[in-house]
């Protein structure tokens, strides 16, 4: 699975650890992230992340 970079902040989301203290398991890949999932650094939406 890819890993996403915050373009404002500079956080990756690894869809191999998630991001558990939102509710989100490990395994869970970007593209099946809620809509409203927000960066957990700086409140970002989706849309500032890139492909790394």
């Amino acid at each position: 699975m890819k890993k996403y970079v915050c373009d404002l902040c500079g956080y990756e989301y690894d869809p191999e650890v998630g991001d558990p203290d939102n509710g989100v398991k490990p395994g869970t890949s970007f593209d099946e992230l809620p809509d409203d999932w927000l960066c957990p650094v700086c409140g970002a939406g989706k849309e500032d992340f890139s492909e790394l």
